[in-house]
């Protein structure tokens, strides 16, 4: 039987709420960009029932009227301690915009799907109001919008290099990462009445220091290019940058100072990693895993994508050049007990709509749970971004069997009918010719499981590119993983009389990637009898390898220039090859490829003979390896 919940199970949102639990004050008012959803993947709860479980009164303004009068921020008065505000379980930005710069129609994490409920980069907006309307109250900022923007980055939607969120918005306190942790040194000094403004050391807090304010002096201080001097020279946004990377994948960092005008950001080093017991605490929190009862009748997408799955570890070692999570989470896997996502499955069938199915099992990568390295002692000396890239680490011990274990004791629950795995899956991890029999087998196993056990009839992967060298420049393993994996995918279907499909994501205009590379991945998808659905054009979001390379020109860790399509033209052209298989679109690839030198790719994409004069010589040379200068011919345009 579906449990059922009283008004004052969530947080409150409303002075009656807050009034229906006795309370005159809140000690903490939490904004948020999203609608208030109290379930464990959404970071307003989070944030909130950690806090609550601290001991202290906790209440959530969701969606507030920037427009009006500002009656949202006024109508729950002065919080005790401090406001705390995120922009949502997303960028803002990515949220609300295509790659092209247009304004999304929907907004998933909206009642009814409105694209108009939030502002461009809410932490920055809600904040100012927030210090308008109570100066001498401190705003502490969090999230993912304000964990990659604590320092100097490349903004897309504005094409232009911006300083730290801090600096915009104003905000006291910016805590970065997974917040649980620094909240909970943070509520505690609170509690024990220290004063606001000596919690500068707090770990994985930033915050600003005033010209001539003296600053604590640590001995291994890392002191980045000044915000001025990386407006005035590209390659040293792009030497900050592997600074910033190296001490965000480090078991133990270093502090991080860079000035912009009249101020010093700090960047204090973030907590290690957290443990099971931690980040069970954080999943095991009273939530309701409901929307608050103020959106009855109206749908809000995330949770619906979400309400019905389990997430199983933090972190991803992956290290993606386009990805932001090892950025925002670390590439350290901090993973719950099994005890922990069986108490959650429990849950799940007990909810009112629950009709056997988990959604997805998973986390940030599907297979990484429990998996870290044999000796930790080489892990906290490790400046890799990857340890998966350019190959597997030896001092991985990447074993599945604690992941196929806790699968197939949920799939013993007599509720379960199904659970499938919807996160994405790493290949290399699978395909790897591990040294000890066990892990290969263990791998074995589990690709044959989740292709029996655990998949919809689609199974989604994300091979990325075609292109050893694009590949390369993604932190991404070689194609032939793809077409080894899509081999093993078919043979398992067969043995098991299964007709199941597997779905690729690939990308374009990713620095590095031109439109010869496209060509060719049109052909070599085709060739393994793929027309392709899930694509997009790359999107630069800050604090990404991905991001850097299109801003500077350069490769952060080389200083090589690197071409990117930066032109709306330019990166159409390459876009348009995802679509060699449409009627409509086939005369322009055809001229393309006359144009760039490569007719006989026109035979192999719509079996037609084509002239066999092409020579290699008559190709134009790649694009040109000067560093990109984004003038005003560069810009992509609406």
């Amino acid at each position: 039987m579906a449990k059922q919940f009283a008004l004052t199970d969530w947080l409150p949102t409303s002075k009656k709420e807050m009034e229906a639990r006795g309370w005159e004050e809140a000690d903490v008012i939490l904004f948020s960009g999203d609608a208030y959803v109290d379930h464990p993947s959404f970071g307003a709860a989070v944030v909130g029932r950690i806090l609550e479980a601290e001991g202290l009164r906790v209440a959530i303004v969701a969606q507030p009227n920037w427009r009006d009068d500002l009656r949202d921020f006024r109508k729950l008065g002065r919080p005790r301690l401090f406001f705390g505000v995120s922009a949502g379980a997303m960028d803002s930005m990515v949220n609300k915009y295509t790659a092209n710069r247009r304004l999304r129609s929907e907004d998933a994490y909206t009642p009814d799907r409105r694209s108009d409920m939030r502002p461009d980069y809410p932490t920055i907006v809600y904040t100012r109001i927030l210090k308008e309307l109570f100066p001498d109250v401190p705003v502490v900022v969090g999230g993912i919008e304000a964990s990659l923007r604590r320092l100097t980055h490349y903004d897309y939607w504005q094409d232009k290099l911006l300083p730290s969120i801090l600096c915009q918005s104003q905000a006291d306190l910016l805590i970065y990462g997974m917040g649980e942790l620094p909240l909970h040194e943070i509520a505690q000094r609170l509690l024990n009445g220290e004063p606001f403004d000596r919690l500068k050391d707090v770990r994985q807090t930033s915050y600003l220091v005033p010209k001539g304010e003296e600053i604590s002096s640590h001995e291994r201080d890392i002191r980045l290019f000044s915000h001025e001097e990386c407006l005035m020279d590209k390659r040293k946004q792009a030497q900050n940058f592997c600074q910033i990377e190296m001490q965000s994948n480090c078991y133990e960092a270093d502090r991080i100072l860079q000035t912009v005008g009249d101020v010093t950001v700090v960047v204090n080093p973030p907590f290690p990693p957290m443990n099971t017991e931690q980040v069970d605490r954080s999943f095991d929190l009273p939530y309701t895993r409901l929307p608050h009862p103020r959106y009855r009748e109206k749908v809000i997408s995330a949770y619906e994508m979400i309400k019905h799955s389990v997430n199983v570890h933090r972190g991803c070692f992956g290290g993606c050049a386009f990805c932001t999570i090892s950025a925002h989470q670390g590439k350290f896997i901090a993973s719950r007990s099994e005890s922990s996502v069986l108490h959650e499955v429990e849950q799940i069938t007990q909810m009112e709509d629950f009709k056997g199915y988990l959604s997805d099992v998973g986390g940030p990568s599907a297979n990484m749970y429990r998996m870290q390295g044999y000796d930790l002692a080489i892990c906290k000396r490790c400046q890799r971004p990857s340890c998966i890239h350019p190959n597997v680490c030896p001092n991985l011990n990447a074993d599945h069997r604690p992941l196929l274990e806790l699968l197939r004791r949920i799939d013993k629950h007599p509720k379960i009918k199904k659970s499938f795995i919807g996160s994405g899956v790493r290949m290399d991890l699978l395909l790897h010719e591990y040294k000890d029999k066990a892990l290969r087998e263990a791998a074995d196993q589990y690709t044959e499981d989740l292709i029996v056990r655990h998949v919809s009839g689609r199974l989604k992967v994300a091979p990325e590119h075609t292109s050893e060298s694009v590949l390369n420049l993604m932190r991404k393993p070689p194609f032939r993983q793809f077409a080894e994996f899509t081999k093993r995918f078919h043979q398992i279907n067969q043995a098991h009389g299964l007709r199941q499909q597997l779905i690729p994501y690939f990308i374009s205009s990713h620095p590095g990637c031109t439109e010869e590379d496209m060509a060719e991945l049109a052909v070599l998808t085709k060739k393994l009898d793929f027309k392709l659905e899930q694509i997009q054009d790359f999107t630069p979001t800050p604090m990404t390898l991905a991001t850097e390379m299109y801003y500077t020109g350069y490769h952060p860790y080389t200083l090589q220039p690197v071409y990117t399509a930066i032109k709306k033209e330019d990166k159409q052209k390459q876009h348009m090859f995802f679509f060699w298989y449409k009627r409509e679109e086939a005369d322009r690839i055809r001229r393309e490829l006359q144009r760039i030198g490569r007719p006989d790719l026109i035979g192999k994409l719509f079996d037609r003979p084509t002239p066999s004069h092409h020579q290699s010589d008559s190709r134009p040379s790649r694009p040109s390896s000067r560093p990109v200068r984004k003038g005003k011919n560069h810009r992509s345009r609406n």
